[in-house]
């Protein structure tokens, strides 16, 4: 996990003590915001430091051996833990705030989110679906489990993850079957990225559903779930964002789906005819593969059982539940055979993820 213990000095510290730390943060970490929290005696927040305080300090007759607490910003922002929305989250941004501490009830420091690389922080757990044998791809998948197949740098799987985390996604739940170790040892608990990575072990098939029904326990009222064999820019806020503005119960991402009919096609009505069309075009929404659910519409699915997305959004349909779509802008790719996996390849290189 990030090393949040850097970016801490006790406020009876001198603001000379301060400086070092801030060049040992510069040396090591060059791309980071160069940023203090000042901590009391309890371990407790009261302020921010950066090397502007310390200049403004400097200039008002203040010298560097004076404690830290002389020079801090005790007007500082920040979030806290558990309890913060997205909006919270957007305010802070766009006051240009480059760090923002997550402080828990005792305003003690529990992390540091850095808006240099994460986009927004969405209350979901999120949950990648990895179990499949990956048929259509075979020799590539006979010792290899297709969510590992390399793409550019790194493998299919991991450019989901990497965009969950850039928009501040920690808790990331995988469902692991076929060749399942193989994925597992190559994330491990996921500490390397900075986030908590759950294995869910299936036994056996249980469909895009049933094996979340064995995960948990989830932190969020809300799931984002996932085919882990995907490869798009989807903006994960704004699905959010639609999903909680129309208060849905569930929402199913969907990308266009264009049918060029090469004839003339006749509108009846009845047994007469209505119009003609010329060589008509009709664009059709298709499933994504991403859906955002609230958490409680998953209890009272059997456990360990198999639950098919579309036959769950028929009996959510025919509950009256509010179901929606959200239509994907950007690139997506399902790669789910040789000729898509091999667009994929040449695709990365211009997507920029």
């Amino acid at each position: 996990m990030k090393n949040i213990k850097k970016n801490i000095i006790k406020r009876d510290e001198t603001v000379f003590r301060a400086l070092e730390l801030i060049n040992i943060i510069s040396d090591e970490y060059p791309n980071e915001p160069l940023v203090l929290f000042i901590a009391n005696c309890d371990n407790q927040i009261i302020g921010s430091l950066t090397d502007g305080d310390i200049r403004r300090g400097i200039t008002r007759g203040k010298n560097l051996e004076l404690p830290v607490s002389d020079f801090m910003n005790e007007s500082f922002y920040y979030l806290q833990e558990g309890a913060f929305t997205i909006d919270e989250v957007d305010d802070i941004r766009n006051k240009s705030i480059t760090l923002a501490p997550v402080l828990n009830s005792s305003k003690q420091l529990v992390k540091i989110i850095d808006f240099n690389k994460t986009k927004t922080v969405l209350p979901v757990d999120a949950f990648i679906m990895a179990g499949g044998k990956g048929t259509r791809l075979r020799p590539l998948t006979e010792k290899t489990p297709k969510p590992l197949l390399q793409i550019g740098d790194k493998p299919i799987i991991e450019y989901n993850i990497d965009r969950l985390i850039s928009y501040g996604i920690e808790n990331i739940y995988i469902s692991i079957n076929y060749l399942g170790d193989q994925i597992r040892d190559y994330f491990g608990d996921g500490s390397d990225k900075g986030i908590h990575i759950h294995y869910v072990e299936e036994e056996k098939p249980l469909g895009t559903l049933g094996s979340v029904t064995i995960g948990g326990p989830y932190q969020h009222e809300n799931i984002l779930l996932m085919n882990s064999d995907l490869l798009t820019t989807i903006d994960f806020e704004n699905l959010y964002r639609s999903f909680t503005g129309i208060q849905a119960d569930m929402t199913v991402a969907s990308v266009p789906y264009e049918v060029q009919i090469p004839y003339a096609v006749i509108e009846t009505n009845g047994n007469g005819v209505k119009s003609f069309k010329e060589k008509p075009d009709y664009t059709y929404y298709s499933n994504a593969g991403i859906y955002l659910i609230k958490k409680k519409l998953l209890e009272d699915l059997p456990e360990n059982s198999y639950v098919d997305a579309t036959d769950f959004m028929e009996k959510l349909i025919q509950e009256g539940k509010n179901l929606t779509y959200f239509p994907i802008l950007g690139y997506w790719l399902d790669i789910g055979k040789h000729v898509d996996y091999e667009k994929a390849k040449k695709d990365i290189c211009l997507l920029g993820i």
